[in-house]
């Protein structure tokens, strides 16, 4: 025992000096504020573009819709929701079931959702208020898209 009491003693001393060792960021080592940041590379762009658009993404997406779905019916499944929640969800429909439509939502007090903006073809235009009605909570869907095929 007389002597672990020395090594556990000089173990938590270099543990200490080990842990210390980082030198905390100061005003030195901190990036300029007036210095504008830098924009991403067209590549880097690009790759964002084709990872939010991949298929992972479109099932990680639907995936998180369904379990927010899941924790509303749990605790008790309030369908009258805040205009901003369900905006926000019928947005993340949209986004993962039409990735390269360039899309608005706007929800309103009573359930009805507005969607406006474009869509590359009229077969995603149709889906717009199927998706929509899928939310729990959306009651009525407005559909002011319109159909403009991308331009390269």
């Amino acid at each position: 025992m007389q002597k672990l009491t020395p090594f556990l003693i000089s173990s938590l001393l270099i543990f200490g000096v080990a842990a210390c060792d980082n030198a905390s960021k100061t005003t030195v080592s901190a990036p300029d504020p007036n210095e504008a940041p830098t924009a991403p590379s067209v590549e880097t762009t690009q790759a964002a573009q084709q990872d939010a658009q991949s298929e992972v993404r479109r099932r990680q997406l639907n995936s998180d819709i369904r379990a927010r779905e899941q924790r509303n019916n749990t605790t008790g499944g309030d369908t009258d929701r805040a205009t901003g929640d369900l905006a926000s969800e019928v947005r993340s429909k949209l986004e993962a079931n039409i990735p390269k439509g360039q899309l608005t939502v706007k929800a309103a007090e009573d359930g009805t959702v507005t969607v406006a903006g474009t869509v590359n073809n009229q077969q995603e235009l149709a889906k717009i208020e199927r998706l929509a009605k899928e939310i729990k909570g959306v009651k009525a869907v407005v559909v002011t898209a319109t159909v403009a095929p991308p331009t390269r």
